[in-house]
């Protein structure tokens, strides 16, 4: 065990015996982690375990109640993200801290401005940014809006914030939940070339995969505690996931043949108009999904799945074709008509899942507190509102720091998604639409939420699953949709196909020719 007492020179960034507490909940209890110059660090734990609270401590976005951070062997105090920065530290955050009405220069330069005579130095700044842009395969459009980009072009433009800084300490907070397997790909190859070059790296994530091919140590938090630190080349995944959740997990899908009824969803000729481009976003798309059984539409992301959700669900308008839910319809109704047969967990679950403000009892009835069972003389029964979100919170394994009165602002993001995806599978729809339900998990989690969609499936629910992780798509879908550019472009059988053959159809170098409505 190394000596924790006096700092090394070994270590750019030490952080020591580190304890902080919130209402309820010890988030970091005692923690040392200690970060080489030049090295990967993954940082790795399941939803709540402390993670990004101990990074945030590290960003001085929160101050430790005990413990020491030392830079270079010199103890140093960092009160604010802004210490953090004079002292090279950035950090990109799991839920994104960008404008979302300035463009993506203005987004990248805010708070580092270059001026000249008190006026800005655009040019030179935006010369700079594409410089940057172009070394390190960060390709992104500087002058559209935050707001009308992809949630991976967000994650771009974040991680170029922190180059465009000059930071050499980079703590990347699940830097890949919202990235496409290309996009991961080139982000684990910047993150070794930002190594090579001396900046060393803290790297958050559940995605064990990841964490194995990119990292040069593990350190594995469970429940807020410190658990040990392996060398990647000493250790397997099996071994690091029954770390972080203390017990054996399957990491495998289990499930039988599915057997498909009647049709539950019909699209035809489905077109939903771009919100940027003047070309359609999703155009003339026709597909069904029945009882029991779990269609996936895969692509990389901007390809028209998040219009066709929010053109299906009632959050976009819809230009031609129809789309009919159980025998009904439901083309022009309003998101609350079609939410009778219908669950959605959303794609961004703080846009569109959840009240961050409210208690975690409140987010779990959002839906359904007109209900009969949550109310009386139109006043709300809060005694069975706190029994039902209770139910939830111990079936779904919803970890917060006060229970069920938990404000949801403060729960992790994994523990705010397990919340959506509870609430959802519990009001018994039809149609189960799950967009990266997994999004942000941990493996845990994971198995767990695989396993519920697959018995939601067998009770003879359609799911209809939107993912980018094509582990997650192969293995727990029965049908695969292919979508590029707005179109359906293939179907396979996961059983006939492959993950290189998916990758070119997802890319557009091949295209099948599809029967209408299959």
């Amino acid at each position: 065990m190394e000596n924790h007492q006096t700092g090394s020179p070994e270590y750019v960034i030490e952080m020591i015996h580190i304890t902080k507490e919130f209402p309820g909940i010890i988030a970091n209890d005692d923690i040392t982690l200690q970060l080489k110059k030049g090295e990967i660090h993954a940082l790795l734990g399941e939803n709540g375990a402390g993670k990004s609270t101990l990074m945030s401590v590290l960003f001085g976005l929160y101050q430790p109640e005990k413990g020491e951070i030392r830079k270079n062997g010199q103890v140093v105090r960092i009160s604010s993200p802004n210490d953090a920065t004079a002292l090279n530290i950035g950090m990109v955050h799991q839920h994104f801290k960008l404008i979302d009405v300035f463009t993506v220069l203005d987004n990248i330069i805010l708070g580092a401005e270059d001026t000249k005579c008190g006026f800005l130095s655009r040019k030179a700044a935006r010369e700079k940014v594409k410089a940057l842009s172009e070394k390190y395969g960060l390709k992104v459009d500087l002058d559209a809006k935050i707001e009308d980009i992809t949630v991976g072009m967000q994650q771009r433009v974040e991680i170029l914030k922190m180059l465009y800084r000059d930071n050499d300490i980079l703590i990347f907070d699940e830097p890949t939940a919202v990235l496409t397997p290309q996009e991961i790909d080139e982000l684990m190859q910047i993150m070794k070339n930002l190594a090579a070059e001396g900046k060393s790296i803290l790297f958050i994530s559940h995605k064990l995969n990841e964490i194995m091919e990119v990292s040069d140590r593990i350190t594995v938090l469970r429940k807020g505690k410190y658990i040990g630190t392996v060398n990647s080349c000493d250790t397997n995944k099996q071994d690091l996931s029954n770390m972080m959740v203390g017990r054996p997990v399957q990491l495998v899908v289990d499930k039988k043949e599915a057997t498909p009824g009647e049709v539950v969803l019909d699209v035809s000729h489905f077109t939903v108009p771009g919100r940027i481009h003047h070309r359609n976003a999703v155009n003339d798309v026709s597909f069904q999904v029945r009882e029991g059984e779990i269609v996936c539409i895969a692509g990389i992301d901007g390809n028209g799945q998040t219009d066709f959700i929010y053109g299906l669900t009632g959050l976009e308008r819809v230009s031609g074709g129809k789309a009919v839910l159980c025998g009904q319809d439901i083309t022009r109704q309003s998101v609350k008509k079609r939410g009778s047969n219908m669950s959605h967990i959303p794609e961004d679950r703080h846009k569109h899942g959840l009240v961050l403000d409210f208690t975690l009892e409140q987010n779990m009835v959002l839906q359904n507190f007109l209900e009969p069972e949550f109310q009386k003389g139109q006043f709300i029964r809060f005694g069975a509102v706190r029994e039902y979100a209770n139910k939830l919170i111990n079936q779904f394994d919803v970890r917060s720091g006060q229970g069920a009165v938990t404000r949801v602002r403060s729960m992790s993001g994994g523990n705010q998604q397990k919340a959506i995806v509870a609430r959802e599978l519990d009001r018994d729809k039809k149609l189960i639409i799950a967009v990266q339900p997994t999004r942000g998990l941990d493996v845990g989690a994971i198995e767990y939420i695989h396993k519920q969609l697959v018995q939601q499936r067998d009770s003879g629910k359609a799911v209809l699953l939107v993912s980018l992780e094509l582990e997650e798509v192969m293995s727990l879908s029965d049908r695969i949709l292919v979508m590029y550019e707005g179109e359906i472009v293939g179907e396979f059988n996961p059983k006939e196909t492959n993950v290189q053959e998916l990758g070119l159809y997802m890319t557009g170098a091949k295209r099948q020719q599809r029967r209408e409505g299959r």
